[in-house]
């Protein structure tokens, strides 16, 4: 089979069987990724090169921010979501998805591994940049995680920036929800009663697992990782998934790994994945690549879970795990050679 190295945005292939070891990358110091986005055969030449640009520019914003004097990982992570929350590409910030009810509801998360600090917020539909509010939430309050209407005014009051919710809307987003409110009603139970039938979000066409995060390894060896989201297309009921929940989508911690998640979120919150993968290799001893894969694609995927990670350990060690076609990353060494993937290992 062919193997992908990617250098920038060069891809060059070569033919030889790739083994998990291979997508171990050394020296890493900085790492994104932005969803499992679309199939192979939903990809044109067109996205595919406008979603490698603006990774490889979101990483650049990263490892330049992580560069500056006094800088710690939290300032990367936070910058480089800020990018992606801003860009209609992701499913996150401005490209969220819709809800069933019409609406875009943001959650994100940080946190940082030397104390194990976090912040989260879910459920908003104001804040500009949910990963900003999130780290206010770390640092500026005495809780984790701030939900709704709260953590709405909460950002408010701290002077983060708030819009009109109408900023969150892309037509392409939009048309996706109507496409399977549609299919929904195809669906219905016509029959007496006309009772709907429980139809899988995941079998609607245009459903989406798109989020963004990023782990950072500052100078000072401390990791920290952040995600942010627009959750599930045509979600309900105020569905929370796993992006804002600390030890399911984000977990950081100085004796082990980084990780920012990716997926079904319903799963990596029952499977605590994020921190999973973290207690793997603090009492298993494991490797990075060794535990991640042992969570994403063993016990998550024999559970029916979907999803991925980026994990970046305490020596630099970065390495991504999925169970899907493939998932928009990409990483930087610490002297500035960037890697970025969709499908390629």
């Amino acid at each position: 089979m062919f193997r992908f190295i990617g250098i920038g945005l060069l891809v060059i292939a070569v033919t030889h069987a790739v083994r998990a070891e291979d997508a171990v990358v050394e020296n890493v110091v900085f790492a994104i990724h932005g969803g499992i986005g679309l199939d192979k055969v939903e990809m044109t030449p067109e996205i595919d090169k406008r979603v490698r640009t603006e990774l490889e520019q979101t990483l650049r914003a990263g490892f330049a921010a992580l560069n500056k004097p006094n800088a710690t990982g939290l300032d990367a992570v936070e910058a480089a979501i800020r990018l992606m929350e801003d860009s209609p590409q992701f499913n996150a910030g401005r490209g969220a998805v819709f809800t069933h009810d019409g609406r875009n509801e943001l959650d994100a998360s940080i946190m940082e591994g030397k104390t194990l600090k976090a912040g989260s917020v879910a459920g908003v539909s104001t804040v500009k940049n949910p990963i900003t509010a999130a780290r206010a939430v770390m640092e500026k309050s005495k809780h984790v995680l701030l939900v709704s209407r709260g953590a709405e005014a909460f950002a408010a009051e701290k002077g983060l920036e708030i819009v009109d919710p109408k900023y969150f809307r892309t037509e392409e987003r939009w048309q996706q929800l109507q496409k399977q409110l549609e299919e929904e009603k195809k669906r219905s139970n016509v029959a007496t009663g006309g009772s709907p039938v429980v139809v899988d979000a995941r079998l609607l066409p245009g459903f989406s697992f798109g989020t963004v995060g990023a782990v950072a390894l500052d100078k000072a060896g401390n990791l920290s990782a952040g995600t942010s989201t627009g959750g599930m297309s045509n979600k309900r009921w105020g569905r929370v998934g796993d992006s804002p929940i600390i030890g399911a989508g984000t977990y950081a911690d100085n004796e082990a790994c980084a990780v920012s998640a990716t997926g079904h979120g319903e799963y990596f919150i029952r499977y605590s994945v994020a921190h999973d993968i973290v207690a793997l290799m603090k009492y298993k001893e494991l490797a990075v690549n060794a535990a991640a894969d042992e969570v994403i694609r063993k016990k998550l995927k024999a559970a029916g879970g979907e999803g991925g990670v980026i994990c970046l350990d305490h020596r630099g060690r970065f390495y991504p795990s999925y169970n899907t076609e493939g998932m928009y990353r990409g990483c930087i060494t610490r002297d500035g050679q960037v890697q970025v993937r969709i499908f390629e290992q």
